[in-house]
């Protein structure tokens, strides 16, 4: 007997949630970008070009990121069973990558420009920069609320968190260039914006790349999951355990449960109603046997060879 829950069918996506505030942020982004862009030709500063790549990368990923979403809005069909959920990911994952191209191309820049030095019009760097942040920061609280429930949202969130930093190394720099005349502090920051943001780029790229590999989400604990389904009354043994995520704050169960004797929809109906509440999972597929199936054996095998590989090692 196999059962799937029907309750995940009515879950919005997370990134769904917050289109509005995208436009919104994406409108900033691509307003100061042009300005940005003008700015740093004008007064010859690799720092403030460098925050623009950063701004062009913004407005890419929001951009990115509102496809994402609207790709995902479409319903399932005989040739993608899922939908297209997992779009959000590849999207957030295609971000991270741009991210890091962005930034060792800055380095590149400005070892070019620290070989042949260029005047900087700092007042104007300063100017730029200052505005630059404020529209950085209003649309970091635009993103904030769903950074956290959205990988997509978060690439997007990274990068102008990235870019507000940015502007802040931008207005440090003019105004050392401004006291001291040191021109090579341009390009000292020009890098330091490209690398700052690389270790949190790299964070996204894993978290996309762990649901692209169907890996068990963060906030899911496999064992505990396993052991609470044994404790039910009538089950017997529980194998053939899988959980993953289509997206971010869509993850999926499928469970073979062993019930020799007891009614099979009674323990059913306990099982969904304890992974529904205990550990927030709604998209659940259970298969009820009377005795275990051939991947009940398929399992103890897969696990015997992991306990011996493991005490090889040890050894």
């Amino acid at each position: 007997m196999t059962d799937r829950s029907p309750h995940s069918h009515h879950h919005a996506i997370p990134a769904q949630n917050h289109s509005k505030r995208l436009w919104w942020a994406l409108g900033l982004t691509s307003t100061f970008l042009i300005i940005e862009v003008i700015g740093g030709l004008l007064t010859q500063s690799l720092a403030l070009l460098s925050d623009a790549a950063h701004m062009f990368t913004d407005t890419a990923a929001l951009a990115i990121a509102l496809a994402a979403i609207q790709v995902a809005k479409r319903p399932a069909d005989q040739k993608r069973t899922f939908g297209y959920h997992r779009f959000e990911i590849l999207a957030a994952a295609f971000n991270a990558l741009l991210l890091f191209g962005v930034a060792f191309y800055i380095v590149y820049e400005a070892w070019l420009r620290i070989q042949q030095p260029a005047e900087v019009q700092s007042a104007g760097m300063l100017a730029i920069a200052v505005v630059g942040l404020g529209i950085n920061l209003l649309a970091m609280y635009l993103l904030v609320g769903g950074q956290k429930e959205s990988l997509n949202i978060k690439g997007a969130y990274l990068e102008v968190l990235s870019d507000a930093l940015g502007s802040v190394g931008v207005i440090i720099g003019a105004l050392v260039i401004m006291v001291t005349g040191w021109q090579w502090v341009d390009s000292v920051i020009a890098v330091a914006i490209g690398f700052w943001v690389l270790p949190r780029t790299w964070i996204l790229l894993r978290d996309s790349l762990h649901i692209l590999l169907e890996g068990v989400p963060a906030n899911v604990d496999l064992d505990q999951i396993n052991a609470d389904l044994s404790r039910l009354d009538g089950v017997q043994e529980v194998h053939d355990l899988h959980v993953w995520a289509l997206t971010s704050g869509k993850a999926s169960l499928t469970a073979h449960l062993v019930i020799p004797e007891l009614d099979l929809q009674q323990v059913l109906q306990a099982a969904r109603e304890l992974l529904a509440h205990e550990h927030q999972l709604h998209h659940v597929t259970l298969q009820c046997e009377r005795e275990p199936c051939d991947m009940a054996d398929k399992d103890t095998h897969q696990f015997l060879q992991s306990t011996q590989r493991q005490d090889f090692h040890q050894h």
